[in-house]
């Protein structure tokens, strides 16, 4: 391959220059759509507007509205806040070399109320490394992104998803990407995104692969739910439900509000007034609108969609949310039995399966073990299950650290190779082991290049599954004995 990208690219809409590092590329802020403010506001995204001359890529671009994580997660979750309009950006990550090489675009997660493209464990530079252009993007997040007052629009974060992934198809040419070997991929509400955008017509062939780490096909919201949802946070502002009257509030106060919603809900959710949001404690998520979304995920990834999919979740994800809110060491044996009966689940044969593997396990760590997986593992089988044979590979990510264990998140550094961000200490530890991101990147590496990730795809039968550490093991159906408990739920 010659050179043949250099530090200036000309895209859609006009000149952009970045910085380039050694045999790599990096464009930062790039806009992908217009700013959603003003006429914009909480409105369909639109192209962004030419500009003249030469933009500067060379720094990270303004972050969208969105308020802090709740206290508890933020010494785990480390979160960017960067004023400015136009949050619509990406960032991309290429070779000097690159000439049509496969593209990664990653959609971070945070609940679909915080994150950003401007994370350092996002840096996308060990992908271009290897041979991946990498694009990571933002999109509205909060009201601002899944706002449902029953008008014609919604679902504005998963149309400002679709636009940046067009702005791929149209641009990355000039990155030296292949537009027609796209992977989109993403962690918790990234990974709902994932799987959302692989049941809306209107993002059909925009990508052919697909990442889904800690996700399911379960957070998507009926339309009743989001109107709740509305309700409260009009109650809250003392406005009327309607989006003119939230178009009118300031976005960081609307912000503020979104937060105060989610705070109740995972802390001190009323079943009365929430009634399954109290459960699945998500009240900003895509809705099945009947348009963009016209019906619930899973029942789109039953007929098939030609894309390759790897999905996955940690060992032990629910242990990051009990360690963060300190409730871990806390919890009792009454505690556990509520747990188990709140899911619906048999409580001595759910005792029994679940300390079959773990005899000294606290009460605590079994329920991390039971919310882990009614939460992310056994929706992410759900998909597998699902989808058309052939088509899906199932991996767990084992590697625990000495803060989280093998908790949700652990796992990102690892699989973008960025081990070296010094903010993720609280997370994975002051030593995390290369040899682990070694494995994992490269098990990202080979699907988005060759659509394989190593290991047999998942059937009903073997259940094959990736265990995913310093090596690559496999296994068969691993934790079959908690697994079949959840049959006919979820």
């Amino acid at each position: 391959m010659g050179s043949t990208v250099t530090d200036t690219v000309i895209v859609r809409e006009g000149t952009v220059r970045g910085q380039q590092r050694g045999d790599l590329l990096e464009f930062l802020g790039i806009p992908y759509a217009a700013a959603p403010f003003g006429a914009n506001r909480l409105r369909p995204p639109i192209p962004a507007p030419p500009w003249q001359g030469v933009r500067d890529a060379r720094q990270y671009g303004a972050t969208v509205p969105k308020a802090d994580y709740i206290a508890m997660y933020m010494p785990y979750y480390p979160e960017v806040t960067i004023a400015g309009t136009e949050c619509l950006n990406l960032n991309v990550h290429t070779r000097v070399d690159a000439d049509h090489l496969p593209v990664l675009v990653w959609i971070h997660g945070g609940a679909f109320t915080n994150g950003s493209n401007s994370l350092a464990e996002y840096d996308g530079s060990a992908f271009a490394r290897d041979g991946v252009v990498t694009v990571v993007i933002n999109y509205r997040l909060g009201a601002e992104g899944f706002l449902y007052t029953g008008d014609e629009v919604a679902n504005l974060g998963i149309l400002d998803q679709i636009a940046a992934l067009r702005w791929v198809r149209d641009n990355i040419a000039a990155f030296g990407g292949d537009p027609d070997r796209v992977t989109v991929a993403g962690q918790s509400a990234g990974a709902w995104s994932v799987n959302t955008l692989l049941a809306v017509p209107d993002a059909e062939g925009l990508f052919h692969q697909a990442i889904s780490q800690s996700g399911g096909a379960h957070h998507h919201l009926p339309p009743e739910q989001s109107l709740t949802v509305a309700r409260e946070l009009a109650r809250l502002l003392g406005i009327e439900p309607e989006r003119e009257a939230f178009a009118a509030v300031d976005p960081q106060v609307l912000a503020q509000a979104c937060r105060t919603v989610i705070t109740e809900i995972q802390t001190a959710p009323d079943p009365a007034k929430w009634g399954a949001l109290a459960l699945t404690q998500q009240p900003f998520a895509p809705t099945v609108d009947g348009t963009v979304l016209p019906r619930p995920t899973l029942e789109a990834l039953a007929e098939g969609t030609g894309v390759r999919l790897l999905v996955g979740t940690t060992a032990d994800e629910a242990r990051a949310i009990l360690v963060a809110s300190g409730v871990l060491t806390l919890l009792d044996e009454t505690a556990l039995t509520a747990t188990i009966e709140g899911y619906g689940l048999p409580v001595a044969e759910t005792l029994t399966a679940y300390r079959r593997d773990r005899q000294d396990a606290t009460a605590g760590e079994l329920v991390s073990a039971i919310v882990s997986d009614w939460y992310f593992r056994i929706p992410s089988i759900r998909v597998a299950e699902t989808r058309e044979p052939g088509s899906t590979w199932l991996y767990r990510f084992e590697w625990a650290s000495p803060t989280l264990g093998s908790g949700h998140a652990v796992d990102i550094p690892f699989a973008f190779d960025t081990l070296g961000d010094q903010g993720l200490s609280a997370r994975i530890g002051d030593a995390p082991p290369q040899v682990v991101a070694d494995t994992n990147h490269r098990i990202w590496i080979d699907f988005i290049t060759r659509g394989d990730p190593g290991w047999a795809a998942y059937d009903t039968t073997a259940r094959t599954t990736g265990l995913i550490s310093e090596t690559i093991t496999t296994a068969d159906d691993p934790a079959g004995h908690e697994r079949i408990l959840w049959e006919g739920k979820r």
